[in-house]
């Protein structure tokens, strides 16, 4: 007897082939999807990847150009690829919080039952912060080229730039990512996050010469992580030597990565 002539009851009972499970890549690529899909439910998030990085480049190019360069057309040269660090850098905070969400509406119990590669729920939320960092450097770039922003590198410049500080921010969103496993709220991670990201974001040469500060601050600010990333995103954009800026950025986030990725994985297999 064919299965189609079979009553609904007994087609139930009959044994079928399973279907293939979903591969790895799949699973990754959907659940980025859901990510940038939460952008439309939380207009926040929004906010902060369109109306911030205006907002901030616009305030900081009028208020202090004029001071610190002489003109806001001479301060934007300076001033654009640091706020391209601090708007991606301050973004990365939404994966740690999209995790502890998932956490705290028992999603980690349906991802666990669903026939998929189980670290896709935390690759994939990375994986959809990158739909987050490009809008907010394309407008930061947009909005940077009409204020007269002329990378002297060209293009690839800002490519490799913009390559660099991906790098650096996928490293730093492991961070968060523990942070969302050990806190009980997504408030309590952005509060969190912001109180490491305030202070390394101000006190680091994004808007100001390092050799205008304090002798003593200069210390810090020229060992502060921020700063190697904005030396290295400056020069790769305008065409200057720096080589060991770079360097250092690539392998500082190599090592956030192996220490911090490892141990989120494991703390997110036991929070399943």
């Amino acid at each position: 007897m064919n299965l189609d002539q079979l009553s609904p009851a007994n087609q139930a009972l009959t044994l079928r082939p399973r279907p293939a499970p979903t591969s790895a890549l799949s699973a990754v690529i959907t659940l980025a999807w859901r990510a940038m899909l939460k952008i439309k439910h939380v207009p926040f998030q929004l906010f902060d990847v369109t109306i911030t990085p205006i907002m901030f480049t616009l305030l900081f190019t009028y208020m202090f150009g004029g001071a610190l360069a002489g003109s806001p057309e001479a301060y934007i040269q300076f001033l654009l690829p640091g706020i391209l660090v601090q708007t991606i850098l301050f973004i990365t905070v939404y994966t740690g919080v999209g995790v502890c969400t998932d956490i705290q509406k028992g999603l980690f119990d349906r991802f666990k039952s669903l026939p998929m590669w189980q670290p896709a729920p935390i690759l994939g939320a990375l994986a959809g912060d990158l739909f987050r960092y490009s809008v907010a450097s394309i407008i930061i770039l947009v909005l940077g080229v009409i204020l007269g922003f002329r990378p002297g590198a060209g293009l690839l410049g800002v490519l490799l730039a913009f390559a660099l500080v991906l790098l650096f921010s996928f490293a730093i969103s492991w961070i968060w990512i523990i942070f969302s496993m050990k806190v009980k709220t997504p408030e309590s991670v952005m509060t969190t996050s912001f109180l490491f990201l305030m202070p390394l974001t101000f006190a680091s040469n994004i808007f100001v010469d390092v050799a205008t500060l304090p002798g003593w601050m200069q210390v810090a600010v020229r060992n502060n992580p921020v700063s190697h990333l904005t030396n290295a995103s400056r020069g790769l954009m305008h065409g200057t030597p720096v080589g060991g800026d770079v360097l250092w950025v690539i392998v500082a986030s190599a090592l956030i990565t192996g220490v911090a990725a490892p141990v989120a994985m494991r703390m997110y297999h036991r929070e399943r």
